[in-house]
C-alpha cells in the first residue's frame, strides 16, 4: 500500500526559511535510509504559499486565487510518497524522522485501483495503467 506523509507548513516554511545544513543532512540520511528500504517513492519539499495560487470551479467558471494563503495550519510544506506493507509500518518510518518542534506529519493512505469498486470498469483501469506506463517511461 502507498502512503503520501505530508509535511505541514509553518511559520518558518511560509517565509521561506531554509532548513539549516544540520536538518538538510540529517534528511539526507533518512531519506537514503527510505531508499535502500525500497519505501520512498518520491518526496519534495514545496515553496512557499506567497508562490502559489488556488483555482476555485464553480460551475464554468474558473477563479485564480493569488498566495498567499492565510491559514497555515492548512498548507502543506513539503510531502513523500512510500510505499510500504501497512499503516502501521508507515508509522514506525514516520516516527524515525528528523523532526522536532512541534512539527505535525500527516499520513494518508493513496488509493489503489481495487478500492474504486465496479464503477473503475476494465476500460477505466486499462486507461489508468496505459497512462502511469507512460509516465513511467518518461521518467
Amino acid at each position: 500500500m502507498r502512503f503520501m506523509v505530508i509535511v505541514k507548513a509553518n511559520e518558518d516554511s511560509e517565509a521561506g526559511v531554509m532548513p539549516s545544513e544540520q536538518l538538510l543532512t540529517e534528511m539526507g540520511k533518512f531519506n537514503e535510509e527510505l531508499v535502500k528500504a525500497g519505501i520512498m517513492l518520491a518526496g519534495e519539499g514545496l515553496q512557499p504559499s506567497s508562490k502559489g495560487v488556488r483555482v476555485k470551479f464553480s460551475g464554468h467558471q474558473r477563479t485564480v486565487i493569488d498566495g498567499p494563503f492565510a491559514e497555515t495550519k492548512e498548507l502543506i510544506a513539503g510531502f513523500w510518497l512510500w510505499q510500504v506493507k501497512s499503516q502501521q509500518e508507515a508509522i514506525e518510518w514516520l516516527k524515525r524522522a528528523p523532526f522536532d518542534g512541534g512539527t505535525e506529519i500527516e499520513l494518508r493512505q493513496v488509493f489503489e485501483a481495487e478500492d474504486f469498486g465496479a464503477e473503475f470498469t476494465p476500460e477505466l483501469r486499462e486507461q489508468e495503467e496505459r497512462l502511469r506506463a507512460q509516465v513511467a517511461a518518461k521518467s
